[in-house]
């Protein structure tokens, strides 16, 4: 969290994760180009700008791969949120490598002719009905430019201008990127091998980020349908019993229209609140009260439970819902009061 913005605001821990995060991708496109350099035919020196090329190519591709598996990863296992954390210094870096790795393109390819190199670039193939000879330059360029938009808005400052329900879609984006990178590869890189090996590890790529998402996607959905709809005539939610929900913790509620709810309880105090973070939307249900606050698991903004506010000189607020404690188990009203709104808990008398 902010109360202003800086354009970089690194700690210690930041310092050491982008430390190590510099180290593997040199690592990783040094270790490709030396690959490259042996795997050569006998008599046969490649060049060393083409072999960077693909070398920053496949550090690109790798990293947008990881940064689509560390989502799902983190909602199967909280073992991967300090990951994603600084998910974003992922994002960037991956911009820039592929920044890199079209500069070496223009460079090399279209960089010593007449025309302009860019001009060159997405003229140079137009063979646009042709699926072996698609300009895949072109699709590069597009899923370049989704990342440059993606890296340009990173920063909180845009996060806040922008809304984060906007800010999010935006990025969002990121699955269009990859579809277009799979495709860049596919198209390109793959055409000009002999073997499986670049189209295994592409398409192999792709099936494990569809298959986390599938993954996670239906052990969220296998969750919603456990939620207790109201009985017909009845409009509150059934949260369950007070004792099963963890103390300092939550359970997440689905309503039938609207967002989840999370429902918390601290000792003999149950709140209800929205699910969703001011910041780019974590999951406030699967975090835990600390201090008297409700703290994301995603980037640690904090809210108070009783009036959804975070504490000054913070001004993110989200939405509180009125409780009840009947017969020991807990009734959510499923309509939210404005962000900001006090709401008294409801005591669950020896709950804790």
């Amino acid at each position: 969290m902010a109360a202003g913005y800086s354009i970089v605001g690194w700690n210690g821990f930041k310092r050491v994760y982008d430390g190590m995060l510099a180290l593997g991708l040199s690592l990783f496109v040094l270790a490709h180009f030396g690959a490259g350099l042996l795997s050569a035919p006998a008599g046969q020196h490649p060049s060393e700008i083409q072999l960077l090329i693909r070398a920053t190519g496949a550090a690109a591709f790798s990293l947008l791969t990881i940064i689509l598996c560390i989502g799902p990863l983190a909602r199967l296992s909280p073992r991967v949120l300090p990951v994603l954390y600084n998910r974003r210094h992922l994002g960037v870096a991956c911009f820039f490598t592929a920044l890199v790795h079209a500069g070496l393109v223009v460079l090399w390819y279209h960089g010593f002719s007449e025309m302009n190199a860019i001009i060159s670039l997405l003229t140079s193939n137009p063979r646009y009905a042709s699926f072996g000879g698609f300009p895949f330059e072109s699709l590069g360029v597009l899923a370049l430019l989704i990342l440059f938009v993606m890296a340009a808005t990173s920063h909180d400052f845009w996060n806040h201008v922008l809304g984060p329900r906007l800010w999010k879609w935006i990025h969002m984006s990121v699955y269009a990127a990859y579809g277009l990178l799979v495709a860049h590869v596919m198209l390109g890189a793959v055409q000009g091998e002999t073997g499986l090996a670049q189209a295994a590890l592409a398409g192999g790529s792709a099936l494990l980020v569809t298959g986390l998402h599938v993954v996670a996607g239906r052990l969220e959905w296998a969750r919603d349908r456990t939620t207790d709809l109201p009985p017909e005539g009845e409009d509150w939610l059934d949260a369950g019993p007070a004792e099963a929900i963890p103390n300092g913790r939550a359970v997440i509620l689905v309503p039938p229209a609207g967002e989840r709810i999370a429902v918390f309880r601290e000792g003999a105090k149950i709140y209800a609140v929205a699910n969703a973070c001011r910041h780019q939307g974590g999951p406030l249900g699967e975090g835990r009260i600390l201090d008297g606050c409700i703290v994301c698991p995603w980037h640690g903004f904090q809210y108070r439970p009783e009036d959804g506010c975070s504490p000054p000189p913070f001004t993110e607020k989200i939405p509180t819902y009125r409780t009840r404690v009947t017969g020991g188990r807990v009734f959510v009203e499923p309509v939210p009061q404005p962000p900001g709104t006090p709401m008294a808990p409801s005591m669950a008398g020896e709950a804790g």
